[in-house]
């Protein structure tokens, strides 16, 4: 990136104080003080911040083509990223809520966010080496790209769609409902009621704990997929694919073929829907 100007070591609290800067670099900035202004970056274009801070309210909204690195954000740093495309970040450590809205074209690299919500209705979003900390993440985002993120909390995932995450931790309730063409790989998912609502939701060499998993799925693919602590599994679901482990229960398939270990117990109650489903023995 090009810069036609430099602008470093000053502390600023006025509202808009950079409103539609373009093609500027920024070096040690702090964004804080008592006039206690908002939207210091709002419309800028081509920007890069470096070794700064935040402690103000809706920094970055309606930005294009900006870069961050070394970054803390405090938790009065509320609502950062709001409506921005083409965001590249390295290394920030962020605890104001509601971080990013409808932003397209995001890469977060090396950085740890502690948000309620994070990531609402965004689309083209990479994430690479993180942590987060979230009671709602990613909410009905498109195109996620994830590899090696440990995630804490609950609600995650929810209505997401076209996403694939790999090498990951994830430790969160009711993660993946209603969530359409996702692939999910040699990751960790812990938390109950896993991907309830799915389509096509694929599960590959994922270690799944928690009870009631996978229920009401549409076409869910598991390749050699290990369970814990799993019981009333796959109510309602069709599915297909093999699992390398022992299950508690099994409830109410619906359809699909499914090789496992051993079942626990396989429960089928009176008049529930049944459409072929077939269990064969997967040996160890």
């Amino acid at each position: 990136m090009k810069f036609n100007n430099v602008i470093k070591d000053i502390t600023s609290g006025k509202e808009r104080e950079f409103y539609h800067l373009d093609h500027t670099s920024f070096i040690n900035i702090r964004i804080d003080g008592i006039e206690d202004g908002e939207s210091s970056f709002k419309e800028c274009r081509y920007i890069e911040v470096n070794d700064s801070y935040f402690n103000l309210r809706y920094p970055f909204w309606h930005c294009y083509d900006i870069v961050l690195k070394n970054i803390k954000a405090t938790e009065n740093c509320r609502a950062a990223f709001w409506y921005c495309r083409d965001i590249y970040i390295k290394n920030i450590v962020s605890f104001g809520v509601k971080v990013f809205r409808e932003c397209e074209d995001v890469l977060l690299i090396d950085s740890e966010f502690t948000s309620d919500e994070i990531g609402w209705r965004c689309e083209a979003f990479s994430i690479n080496n993180s942590k987060i900390t979230s009671k709602y993440g990613f909410f009905e985002s498109k195109r996620i790209s994830i590899d090696n993120l440990k995630y804490f909390g609950k609600y995650s995932f929810q209505y997401i769609e076209d996403s694939i995450i790999v090498n990951s931790y994830l430790d969160t309730k009711d993660a993946f409902w209603h969530a359409k063409n996702v692939i999910v790989k040699d990751s960790t998912l812990i938390g109950e009621y896993l991907g309830w609502y799915s389509e096509n939701l694929t599960l590959v060499n994922c270690h799944i704990k928690g009870t009631q998993p996978l229920c009401y799925c549409k076409n869910l693919k598991l390749v050699d997929c290990t369970f814990e602590d799993a019981d009333l599994a796959f109510e309602y679901s069709e599915v297909n694919g093999n699992i390398k482990s022992d299950i508690i229960s099994i409830k109410n398939p619906i359809r699909g073929e499914l090789e496992i270990f051993s079942v626990g117990e396989y429960i089928q109650d009176e008049n529930s829907r049944n459409d072929g489903f077939i269990l064969k023995p997967n040996k160890k």
